[in-house]
């Protein structure tokens, strides 16, 4: 049986675009292994100053309406005083703020305990950084 805590590293390629990635899969194929049938939470995370979990609906056009949100409320314009990088980035450092980088959520039995239509997901607005890691974590 394993042990009261595992974690691992996922590595993504989100590509050049602006992307919203579900992780439900890969979430579901570590606990399989990590959770061995216990109760017990899994924290998502990642460790990067442009990108965010979220727990959305996904192939509904949810996705494509979070991104549309984000540019309303934060355009990629020249109005951030954090500008390295391509035009409008600074609203990539922002980000987080609204989106946060983590996710704690409950595992029953093993599975992954979401509604219906909700799965976990990467918010990743930065353009400029196409390569990201998200660390899950079992507690149980």
């Amino acid at each position: 049986m394993p042990g009261p805590f595992a974690t691992t590293t996922l590595t993504l390629t989100t590509g050049l675009t602006e992307t919203v990635t579900d992780l439900t899969r890969a979430c579901e194929e570590f606990l399989a292994g990590a959770a061995d049938g216990r109760d017990g939470l899994l924290n998502v995370f990642v460790p990067h100053a442009t990108a965010g979990i979220a727990v959305i609906e996904m192939g509904a056009g949810s996705d494509h309406d979070l991104l549309s949100a984000l540019h309303a409320l934060l355009p990629a314009d020249n109005r951030w005083q954090h500008r390295h990088g391509s035009p409008g980035h600074g609203r990539d450092h922002v980000l987080p703020a609204f989106v946060p980088p983590h996710a704690t959520l409950p595992v029953i039995g093993g599975s992954l305990e979401l509604g219906t239509w909700q799965s976990v997901c990467l918010v990743d607005t930065n353009k400029d950084n196409p390569d990201r890691q998200v660390r899950l974590s079992f507690l149980g």
